[in-house]
């Protein structure tokens, strides 16, 4: 007796998970990172018919023109809330971030970093997104997303025409920390 209670318990686990809603998963690329030239993917699971788990990562391991680099490695984790459906119109997602970066030859005054100088390190911190799914067909959407959130930097700092580090220092950062055009497709 007690085998066939813990059998009809499995098996209505399976069928519930199963059907409770229909899309599960999804992969995705930002054409925004596309366009710097980093390598970008990013895996999204349903947790439940309103709630996902996105997953996000980048790479870009080259110059981008001659001797200037922006190379970096970047991890995005977030929980979205979609008001309607998950992978269905609207969305609100807590974002967390960490990169490893190393930058040469590049002014970047969002940072405060000069083209004399290059920066080796990291950086982590989080944020709040807004975005929005565009029904393209049953398995194609296309996303936009945009965040805002904090930073703290860690890096060494190195004048560009020598080898020695000038310091190690620290920085935090406050505005855009999220932002994406994505094409998205749906597995199941």
């Amino acid at each position: 007796m007690q085998m066939g209670k813990i059998r009809f318990t499995l098996l209505f686990c399976v069928c519930t998970i199963f059907t409770a809603y229909t899309q599960k998963l999804a992969v995705k690329s930002n054409l925004a990172y596309d366009a710097t030239a980093a390598i970008n993917v990013g895996v999204e699971f349903a947790v439940s018919g309103k709630l996902s788990i996105d997953l996000s990562g980048n790479y870009n391991g080259w110059d981008v023109v001659e001797k200037k680099s922006w190379q970096h490695l970047m991890i995005q984790p977030e929980v979205r809330y979609w008001t309607r459906e998950t992978y269905n119109g609207h969305f609100f997602g807590v974002h967390g971030i960490y990169t490893n970066y190393s930058i040469a030859r590049m002014d970047l005054p969002i940072f405060a970093m000069k083209r004399t100088y290059n920066y080796d390190g990291k950086a982590i911190g989080g944020g709040i997104s807004y975005g929005y799914h565009l029904y393209v067909t049953p398995r194609l959407n296309v996303e936009f997303t945009a965040g805002i959130g904090f930073l703290n930097l860690e890096y060494d700092k190195t004048p560009y025409t020598d080898t020695v580090v000038e310091g190690r220092y620290m920085k935090g950062y406050f505005g855009p920390t999220k932002i994406g055009l994505s094409v998205v497709y749906i597995i199941f």
